[in-house]
């Protein structure tokens, strides 16, 4: 038997297996569609690419879903791990297109949606003794299928040390610091590397961080951050000049949310463009 579905296409309603009742195909009378309905929190091994190294493996949390005309019940979540496992033990970044369309056609559905976070890791070099050391970030993929039409948000995340310039102006003896954490959003025309943002958010704060130091490295960067000091707006602006520059970036949302050492709050700054 065939029903229509809100996207006009066909919409098969399979026999359930073993002669069990399919709950979920059943006829809803409440005139509701339902924008996204799936699975989410689901953990697989991914592999994205790697500036230094081509590839890095890596574990994501993931979430899939799919438009639901407002004829039907229910979903069968089942179907989005089968749309996963057939794409293999791994998943690519270059199967993400495919995935997508894979829902649509298992689903019949006119919108399917793939989020995937995961920790990306960079090895980083001190910046006075050279000891190299291994620093995890924040990366997130967003990608939504529209009938053929793809779009993309790349998401990284970062921590910074940020140092305050009024706590410097009016201190005789220093400036309070706190660490920072920036979150850029983009649309591009082109990939970009995760690499490239975290370099524009690091390169835009007092100071970026390190997870192995010396104290000659320590005194190097405590020195940076004071003839630097940034405030939580300074920190979003210079993120955002930098990324006006870039040629591929089409749209983007800069927020930065300082976690402040002598205040009982956080600060925070935001700019999008687009």
């Amino acid at each position: 038997m065939f029903k229509p579905s809100a996207n006009g296409l066909a919409r098969p309603r399979r026999p359930a297996a073993s002669g069990l009742h399919d709950k979920q195909s059943e006829r809803d009378h409440r005139e509701l569609r339902v924008d996204k309905v799936g699975v989410r929190g689901l953990r697989f091994p991914i592999q994205v690419r790697d500036k230094a190294r081509a590839v890095q493996n890596t574990v994501a949390t993931i979430g899939m879903f799919v438009d639901l005309p407002k004829e039907f019940k229910g979903t069968h979540l089942s179907r989005f791990i089968e749309v996963l496992n057939a794409h293999g033990d791994i998943v690519h970044v270059e199967n993400i297109t495919d995935i997508l369309y894979a829902m649509q056609r298992k689903f019949h559905a006119a919108k399917s949606h793939l989020e995937l976070e995961f920790p990306y890791f960079m090895v980083k070099t001190a910046p006075v003794s050279g000891m190299e050391s291994v620093m995890d970030y924040l990366a997130r993929f967003d990608a939504t299928a529209s009938q053929k039409e793809i779009d993309f948000v790349l998401t990284v995340q970062a921590r910074v040390t940020t140092l305050c310039p009024c706590s410097k102006a009016i201190a005789r003896y220093g400036a309070h610091n706190q660490r920072g954490v920036v979150t850029v959003q983009i649309r591009s025309r082109k990939a970009v590397w995760i690499e490239d943002l975290i370099g524009i958010i690091e390169g835009s704060a007092s100071s970026e961080l390190y997870a192995l130091l010396k104290r000659q490295d320590e005194k190097a960067v405590t020195e940076r951050a004071y003839e630097n000091p940034v405030f939580v707006e300074d920190l979003v602006r210079n993120v955002a000049l930098k990324l006006n520059a870039h040629p591929d970036v089409s749209w983007y949302k800069v927020e930065a949310e300082n976690h402040e050492s002598i205040h009982n709050h956080n600060a925070y700054a935001c700019i999008e463009k687009g």
